[in-house]
């Protein structure tokens, strides 16, 4: 697709509408709101930012820069020709295409770190004069791509907070593993294979267990990852329970463990009865499950998830399996052992798995509940799907991208907009902005002067074609979690 189709349709005129003289357009990235977002996410994590800006340079290259001008502003002149309804003078295209670059500065805070609300994330200003309307021409595809990494992984570290504020209070000697407690199961649920990498992404920044593979490949080609990137286990799905028939579901399992005899395994156990798998087939299995190499894993997939997953009873003792629940019902088949502070934890050659409709508040009650049962949070591992990740937009955060300051003739102005309709959430900064840290926090400055505007914590990563300032995965994960844990300690 010709790059130059890569925004709303009404900037196409925008180049016209400016005053004459205007040689500069300064726009900023910024969350608004978090009025919209899951109870508890108060911040918005910083990431995506150079997979969105190589993956528009590599566009533009591959798809204007590197054609022939004659062929792509023709056809660009004949399709908004026809869309407008009027000849399309299409100079301003070919002066771009000239230049063999995007004239373009963009300056971001750093990657794998929380920002609070209001506070500008990445800033774009054109660096040709006569090509001042790049900028906002660009606004569209910049909000398209980057307020989903954003929110995903916003969200994300929303869940590492819960799991890490109960692991501390129920298993502490077994952090690590909450590095797997969130896994990304969303890619089905997902609108398209982009939206599926970009908020997969933004959920492995976080998380190291993730079933959408296609976050490999774009961890290694946007942030440089080598090694292990994310991981999952041998799993079943419901067509492979239903393939070894109703009548002999306990013959699947068996199969099933004679298939993998070491490592964990995975299997979906709602096909049909969770409650008799649970009360007949694996009591009959039990040496089996012992005897194995690895941990089994029962997955329930329907249901309420506080409820199967902790029984609906709330004390330890229920007289139905509704009542008890998956993990206690474990418990009193296959044991385990109390940690040191006093919590139950499965032997570890059976565990559980639930990954529909899970919510950052049905986490949080079901850590809730087996603490109140007196079992460790880590029993579990809660999927995380597109309940979660789909079901937000760019209003999630209030991200916005907007223009406040230009340059006409020479003289710059201060711009913003306040809305008199509105109640506060689109009254945008005004000027030049600055980023700074006080008091450990960051905090807007805006109508600074160009020279206060080149300090601060907004930091140039591309300018001209050129990538600066590159970051990788490691360095990302690692500032977002030593922010959680030492988060944490401190209050708990």
């Amino acid at each position: 697709m010709n790059g130059l189709l890569l925004t709303d349709g009404y900037k196409t005129g925008h180049h016209q509408q400016y005053p004459k003289g205007t040689e500069e357009v300064y726009s900023n990235w910024t969350p608004r709101s978090n009025k919209y977002a899951p109870e508890g996410c108060n911040k918005v994590v910083s990431f995506g930012q150079q997979y969105v800006i190589q993956w528009l340079h590599d566009f533009f290259e591959e798809n204007f820069f590197s054609k022939p001008k004659n062929v792509v502003c023709k056809e660009i002149k004949e399709e908004l020709s026809m869309y407008l309804g009027t000849d399309y003078d299409v100079s301003h295209y070919e002066q771009l295409h000239d230049l063999q670059y995007l004239p373009i500065k963009v300056k971001s805070l750093p990657e794998g770190v929380e920002v609070p609300i209001r506070i500008p994330m990445l800033t774009v200003v054109n660096t040709h004069k006569d090509l001042y309307w790049v900028t906002n021409f660009l606004e569209t595809i910049l909000s398209t791509m980057l307020w989903q990494p954003m929110t995903s992984a916003s969200i994300a570290l929303c869940y590492k907070r819960i799991f890490k504020k109960w692991a501390l209070k129920t298993d502490k000697e077994n952090l690590g593993f909450i590095d797997f407690q969130g896994h990304d199961f969303s890619m089905r649920g997902m609108g398209g294979l982009q939206s599926a990498l970009s908020s997969g992404m933004g959920h492995a920044s976080i998380f190291l267990g993730s079933d959408t593979l296609p976050v490999i490949s774009g961890l290694r080609k946007y942030y440089d990852a080598e090694g292990f990137v994310v991981g999952s286990v041998n799993a079943t799905e419901h067509s492979v329970m239903c393939a070894g028939t109703k009548d002999d579901e306990i013959g699947t399992f068996k199969n099933l463990m004679k298939t993998y005899p070491t490592g964990i395994l995975s299997v979906v156990s709602d096909t049909w009865d969770l409650w008799k798998v649970l009360s007949e087939y694996l009591p009959q299995l039990k040496e089996e499950v012992l005897a194995r190499d690895g941990k089994l894993v029962i997955r329930p997939d329907s249901g309420d998830p506080v409820d199967i997953i902790c029984g609906e009873a709330l004390e330890v003792g229920g007289k139905t399996p509704k009542d008890i629940g998956v993990v206690e019902m474990l418990w009193n088949l296959f044991g385990g052992t109390i940690n040191e502070q006093g919590y139950k934890v499965l032997d570890p050659h059976i565990g559980a798995i639930y990954g529909d409709s899970i919510t950052t508040t049905r986490a949080e009650n079901i850590c809730q509940r087996l603490h109140d049962k007196g079992f460790a949070s880590t029993n579990v591992v809660l999927g995380i799907g597109s309940f979660t990740y789909q079901y937000n937009t760019r209003d999630t955060f209030g991200f916005a991208m907007k223009a406040t300051s230009v340059v006409v003739n020479g003289e710059r102005r201060e711009i913003f907009k306040d809305p008199i309709t509105d109640d506060g959430v689109k009254k945008s900064a005004k000027g030049l902005v600055k980023v700074e840290i006080q008091n450990s926090e960051y905090v807007l400055i805006d109508q600074v002067s160009p020279e206060e505007e080149n300090e601060g914590e907004l930091k140039v990563i591309y300018q001209n074609g050129n990538f600066v300032n590159r970051v990788n995965l490691p360095i990302i994960r690692e500032k977002l979690n030593s922010c959680v844990t030492q988060e944490l300690l401190e209050t708990i």
